[in-house]
């Protein structure tokens, strides 16, 4: 047996990897049984030894955490690698493991942890993860110890499997289709959102990278998937302090590695909102069965969530993400006046007002910070808007405001939008088109002409404030992803091939 398995090694190092089959089983890609040798294992460290016996390869001889046996490894882009592999320490009572890729890219090396486990003395635990490969030059996998530790360990075994289980095609089009990006690098980036699905995609991921440089989670950032609710009331407890903070980045990181792995911006949405945020932020210990918190509590928890938000993306992520939505959907709809939320029920009205206050105070140098609205060409919410604006303004803290453009086909009228525009660029700022999409009653060959029409003629409107404009943002990938898809309002269709929108864009330079 052990004889096959090491001919079933040599044969999968040599044959060239293949999508998975349709029905998404899995196939082996590597396995390391040690029966023989070290195999392709190479030592890392100056006094790393590598052996084996018992059909194990022991490491020995480490310094330091990062001193390991590596092992080299060829990964197609788009395919899902899952990695399971059986250790033993005998150095300590326990000991944690960690289980890394290390990918290299034009000089440039970076990381990814595939998971952790816990080694008892004497016990072979196993580690697993997985990995969806993307384009780099080469990559590596290795199993490292956590923190100081540097103990000898054995490793029994590694196993990978390969798979396609999104149908990881590369999505292709009809003729040369330019890139959108490309087409306006002279007057703004070009962008969308995308969740964890779109970028674990293969054909939307090949979309992504033609036509766009800049990406907004599309609810990756919101507090509801970055507050840790449970951590917090424990560190509540722990420190007897009602104003700890707790936060969390792990259904952010996908798309926030992909953009850096793919040398995209990030423009981070949202610091504060009165959706998807916990009702538990605002009450005593986190717990909604108790009074809400004083306003002092409430200011010191909000400025200690955007402090670590903006620590951990300058440690971990440094330079990617280029500006921020500070503060979203605060005008109530058909009034000049603030929203009513929970928070101006614990603030108070000027509860923007400090959030921009600690945004600028953390922001590293460079991010800019906006405030960001639907709407924003009817009044009286125009004019609440452009209030809102001017306080920030004055206090120093604002850099720009994001037009939402989720429009519709005939309104608002091109002349309401330039009067939006006339109005908050008079202030100063930069703008932005933060999530733009048309609304359409039906997908006929009339409705999307009607549409291609419709983003053209709002297209030429913004090339106008080309200089004041940072970015256009469509809010979606496809028709087949939208937050209205049954109203089919983005320039790529369900298949993912440009509709006459798309084209209508383009002519926008015509």
């Amino acid at each position: 047996m052990k004889r096959i398995l090491s001919v079933l090694l040599v044969l999968c190092m040599l044959l060239p990897l293949v999508p998975a089959a349709a029905e998404d089983e899995s196939e082996i890609f590597y396995i390391s049984d040690f029966s023989e040798n070290t195999g392709a294992w190479y030592a890392r460290g100056d006094e790393t030894r590598l052996t084996v016996s018992d059909g194990m390869l022991h490491v020995s001889g480490r310094k330091k955490k990062t001193d390991t046996a590596v092992l080299d490894l060829q990964l197609k882009d788009g395919l899902l690698y899952s990695f399971t592999a059986e250790i033993v320490q005998n150095a300590k009572s326990s000991v944690e493991f960690s289980m890394t890729v290390e990918r290299k890219k034009n000089g440039s090396t970076s990381y990814t942890n595939l998971g952790k486990v816990k080694v008892s003395k004497g016990e072979t635990a196993s580690i697993t993860g997985e990995w969806l490969a993307e384009k780099y030059d080469s990559y590596a996998f290795y199993i490292s110890t956590v923190g100081t530790s540097a103990v000898d360990f054995s490793l029994v075994s590694l196993s990978i499997s390969v798979s396609d289980p999104y149908h990881l095609t590369a999505v292709t089009w009809e003729g040369e289709l330019p890139s959108l990006k490309e087409t306006f690098a002279d007057y703004f980036d070009f962008g969308t959102c995308v969740s964890q699905a779109d970028v674990r995609d293969g054909g939307r991921t090949v979309l992504i990278r033609k036509h766009y440089n800049i990406l907004t989670p599309e609810n990756e950032l919101k507090p509801d998937s970055v507050l840790d609710v449970t951590a917090s009331k424990r560190l509540v407890k722990e420190q007897n302090d009602d104003t700890a903070v707790a936060v969390r980045f792990g259904s952010a990181k996908p798309i926030l590695d992909f953009a850096r792995n793919n040398g995209m911006k990030v423009h981070g949405h949202v610091l504060v909102w009165h959706s998807q945020t916990p009702e538990e932020f605002f009450h005593v210990g986190y717990d909604r069965k108790n009074g809400y918190v004083t306003r002092e509590v409430m200011l010191a928890r909000l400025e200690n969530y955007i402090r670590q938000v903006f620590e951990y993306m300058d440690e971990n992520y440094p330079g990617l993400i280029v500006s921020w939505d500070v503060a979203n959907e605060c005008v109530a709809d058909g009034s000049s006046s603030l929203r009513a939320s929970n928070w101006t029920k614990v603030v108070g009205n000027d509860f923007v007002n400090r959030a921009f206050e600690y945004a600028d105070k953390y922001a590293p140098e460079g991010v800019k910070l906006f405030y960001n609205d639907y709407s924003t060409p009817y009044e009286p919410k125009l004019t609440g808007i452009v209030n809102l604006l001017s306080s920030l303004v004055a206090e120093g803290h604002i850099d720009g405001y994001g037009f939402q453009s989720h429009y519709q086909s005939d309104t608002p009228s091109v002349s309401e939008v330039k009067k939006a525009f006339d109005r908050i660029s008079a202030l100063g700022l930069s703008l932005r088109i933060s999530e733009l999409d048309i609304a359409v009653t039906a997908d006929t060959d009339k409705t999307r002409e009607v549409q291609s029409a419709r983003y053209t003629e709002l297209m030429k409107l913004w090339l106008g404030y080309a200089d004041k404009l940072d970015a256009v943002q469509v809010w979606g990938v496809s028709d087949g992803t939208s937050w209205i898809k049954e109203k089919y309002p983005l320039p790529f269709d369900a298949r993912l091939q440009p509709k006459p929108a798309f084209f209508g864009i383009v002519d926008a330079l015509k």
